[in-house]
């Protein structure tokens, strides 16, 4: 084995270890407004909503994580909910991109496929991608509530989202970690706040 295996897994260990207290802290920081997010969201739903969810690359596939989700079940059989991901249909971004640019390629199905009380949930680990900044804001002059996930002093994004998750970290994949965590969370919380309305 090349290297030195000892110092190696230490590297591993101290990987984990700082990914481990990244999720706890962004745990701390953000337990209410995922409490929060989700009851909006819940809210939607409830009201015929759905949800919408876009980024780029490894933020693209979180974006269609969150939709499977809900679409299909995160722990528990509840009914499937309406979420689509704006990443995954080729021939739409393909299109737009040829057509009006690829900053316009979330923006114009947000356009097309969002209605007042909608969620949109944006994903940038940088908190700059144009493409992003394009869809929150076509998504805010439809009347959609926002969502960011992006990182720590990434104000862009940040500063036109309605609920923002600033993962306190500059390195991309911790970022990407924790998006995925604050996912989770959120969908656990809004199968428990649907599990809660049809108990009463």
């Amino acid at each position: 084995m090349p290297g030195n295996p000892t110092a190696i897994k230490a590297s591993i260990e101290s990987h984990f270890a700082s990914s481990a207290a990244l999720l706890s802290r962004t745990g701390k920081i953000y337990s209410g407004l995922v409490l929060e997010t989700a009851v909006k969201i819940v809210a939607s739903l409830r009201s015929g909503g759905k949800v919408l969810t876009c980024g780029n690359g490894g933020s693209a596939a979180d974006a269609e994580h969150i939709a499977a989700e809900m679409v299909g079940r995160f722990r528990r059989e509840r009914c499937s909910l309406p979420a689509i991901a704006l990443t995954s249909c080729t021939a739409a971004l393909t299109a737009i991109g040829n057509d009006y640019g690829f900053e316009a390629i979330f923006a114009r199905q947000v356009q097309g496929h969002g209605q007042q009380g909608d969620v949109l949930i944006a994903i940038s680990t940088s908190g700059k991608s144009p493409n992003i900044i394009a869809a929150v804001k076509a998504a805010r002059e439809k009347g959609l509530f926002t969502v960011a996930l992006t990182g720590n002093g990434q104000p862009s994004v940040a500063e036109i989202a309605d609920s923002v998750f600033a993962v306190p970290s500059a390195v991309t994949a911790e970022i990407q970690q924790c998006h995925i965590a604050i996912a989770h969370a959120l969908c656990e919380t809004i199968d428990e706040l649907l599990e809660c309305s049809q108990s009463d």
